[in-house]
């Protein structure tokens, strides 16, 4: 390497002007030049838009795929139902830029897919809730044991039971809510649906799930109670009845005749 090609090359980094009374005006600029360059990593600001009238097949990974063909695509969010598991119709998408997203969303709006005109809107950064997509990187599974099946299950007479007190004590707090804000609304309400327990005699057999069964010494002394006062009440009228004579038949008669 020789000397000339070693000066050279600190020379083509530090450019000079032709004219040497400029040289100064000339730095000035090729530093604006460079304040004005584009960096190298800049941080795209992402873009979400709202999917609407979505067709019935067209779920996560089938709108991961369709929309990727505009550019990347972040997560996807689509809504479900918590009792079914089957898609409400509506979903969000979130891509990697948001010009990307607005171009999106002025060409897919009233586009015609599986016969349904999609509504598709850009969302304001403002306006979109920083817990949207949470859970929607996971990937979804049917429920086994939905919601409409733990209802409609059939259910032991111990259940019932916890069920109709459950269902009273809420409609009772209710009513003391309703009660201390003033206002006078009468409703039957599960009160009026639950069979009322009828009187039990003291003759009938009580059940096993009763407080005192019917074989304990104070039930037995209540009945002997109650009958004896029942015998006392009967007692204080006393009626006789007087036997009537034995009547004669006639053959006797026509034998002392004879």
């Amino acid at each position: 390497m020789t000397e000339s090609d070693s000066t050279a090359a600190p020379a083509g980094k530090n450019l000079l002007s032709l004219d040497p009374a400029q040289e100064t005006e000339f730095r000035k600029k090729v530093q604006e030049v460079k304040k004005k360059r584009p960096k190298k990593y800049e941080k795209l600001t992402p873009g979400v838009i709202y999917l609407g009238h979505i067709p019935q097949g067209f779920f996560e990974p089938q709108i991961r795929i369709y929309f990727s063909q505009f550019g990347s695509v972040r997560r996807v969010r689509l809504s479900r139902s918590k009792k079914t598991g089957r898609s409400k119709g509506y979903a969000f998408v979130e891509f990697e830029c948001d010009e990307v997203a607005k171009i999106v969303a002025d060409t897919m709006n009233n586009y015609l897919l599986a016969e349904r005109l999609l509504k598709c809107c850009f969302i304001p950064p403002e306006k979109v809730n920083p817990k949207l997509f949470i859970g929607s990187q996971t990937q979804f599974k049917k429920p086994s044991f939905p919601a409409v099946k733990r209802y409609n299950k059939k259910r032991s007479v111990q259940e019932r039971r916890k069920m109709t007190s459950k269902l009273l004590h809420k409609e009772t707090h209710l009513r003391k809510r309703l009660a201390q804000k003033g206002i006078d609304y009468d409703f039957p309400g599960f009160a009026a649906q639950v069979p009322k327990k009828k009187a039990a005699d003291m003759n009938t057999s009580v059940g096993s799930q009763d407080l005192t069964p019917v074989c304990t010494p104070t039930v037995i002394e209540r009945r002997k109670s109650m009958k004896i006062e029942e015998g006392e009440d009967s007692d204080t009228e006393i009626v006789i009845k007087a036997t009537p004579a034995p009547k004669k038949s006639k053959n006797k008669k026509k034998a002392k005749s004879s």
